[in-house]
């Protein structure tokens, strides 16, 4: 079945984790365009400033405060949305938070919760929306993780969380499909993003947690998302460095196994004592930020992902080159010496 969606401008788009990073950024870059905007996070004071932002710069949107740990809360932000906006247009499963340190050390109260935002979090939403995409037909789209196709040392339960969430959205994808729903059902996978995410996760490192490069602004995964909402896609990788990570797994994981054992489990850690208090069972209030506090290098596009979601135009300027080349070698103009 052919599913069409309506361009952002046309849209009613639920994000939930929206009042600090990806979801943040996506909120904000979707209601520039002309989207209607429902954010919801467990954050009042911070989904209060960011939807005021919004409205300052001519945007619309509302808050409603929930905790995607809750299925019934999801089914009230539904609600608002449509009572506030007639539908349901997107739904962004974004809400999410990590933990840092050995598996051993973790402990399975601080682990069950983590499956209850990452994991359970998508279930409720994806079940919440559901019925209103089904009926108008348009576009769910779950953020997942570089890595959700493979390990990754002291982030083992949210790398956990993460292939549940790629199962769950793969098999779920297959039951609409051969249902003929006119949802399109997407999987995001960002590599390291400079969000407040270091910062929001409980860390048993004692110490400061910090991302491994590549570090991609979050912005790069906003446009990705938004490409989501408008070109049914089935998965979408955001950086380069997302790419090659899982060409290495799929390839040659034992050597990709070392690498990560000699890099990551330091490359974790700074030298600084924990700043921040984390967000595990609870919000951060004054915390409404898109960026976070990495101190390296940022990357602010990415070319590998710009071209993902412009193959056919990346095809036709390849063919466009083809044919100039194919031109001038007629024309003799190649080989000369002159």
């Amino acid at each position: 079945m052919k599913i069409t969606l309506k361009p952002i401008n046309e849209q009613v788009m639920v994000i939930t984790g929206a009042s600090s990073g990806i979801g943040l950024a996506t909120a904000q870059m979707a209601a520039a365009l002309g989207a209607r905007v429902v954010l919801t996070s467990r954050g009042e004071v911070d989904l209060q400033a960011a939807v005021e932002r919004i409205r300052q710069a001519g945007g619309q949107a509302i808050s409603v405060v929930a905790d995607v740990a809750d299925a019934e809360a999801m089914k009230r932000v539904a609600a608002a949305a449509v009572r506030e906006f007639g539908a349901i247009d997107t739904w962004v499963n974004n809400a999410g938070v990590s933990i840092y340190g050995r598996i051993e050390a973790v402990g399975l109260m601080d682990a069950r919760r983590l499956f209850e935002t990452n994991y359970w979090g998508v279930v409720h939403g994806s079940l919440a929306a559901l019925p209103h995409l089904k009926a108008g037909g348009g576009a769910l789209i779950n953020i997942g993780s570089v890595l959700s196709d493979t390990g990754y040392p002291l982030q083992g339960h949210y790398t956990a969380s993460k292939h549940a969430v790629k199962g769950f959205t793969d098999s779920l994808r297959l039951e609409l499909e051969s249902a003929e729903a006119p949802v399109s059902v997407t999987l995001v996978q960002p590599a390291a993003i400079d969000t407040p995410y270091p910062e929001h996760a409980k860390s048993y490192l004692g110490v400061e947690p910090t991302h491994m490069p590549p570090v991609y602004a979050p912005e790069v995964v906003a446009r990705a998302i938004l490409d989501s909402a408008q070109r049914p896609r089935r998965t979408v990788l955001v950086g380069g460095g997302a790419k090659l990570f899982t060409a290495v797994e799929r390839y040659v994981p034992r050597v990709g196994d070392r690498v990560k054992e000699a890099t990551a489990i330091e490359g974790q850690r700074t030298d600084r004592p924990p700043r921040f208090a984390d967000t595990l069972f609870g919000p951060r209030p004054g915390d409404a930020r898109v960026r976070g506090h990495y101190e390296g290098h940022v990357m602010e596009s990415s070319a590998y992902t710009g071209l993902r979601l412009n193959r056919q135009r990346a095809l036709i300027g390849l063919a466009a080159v083809g044919a100039a080349v194919a031109l001038l070698d007629r024309a003799g103009l190649f080989g000369r010496d002159d």
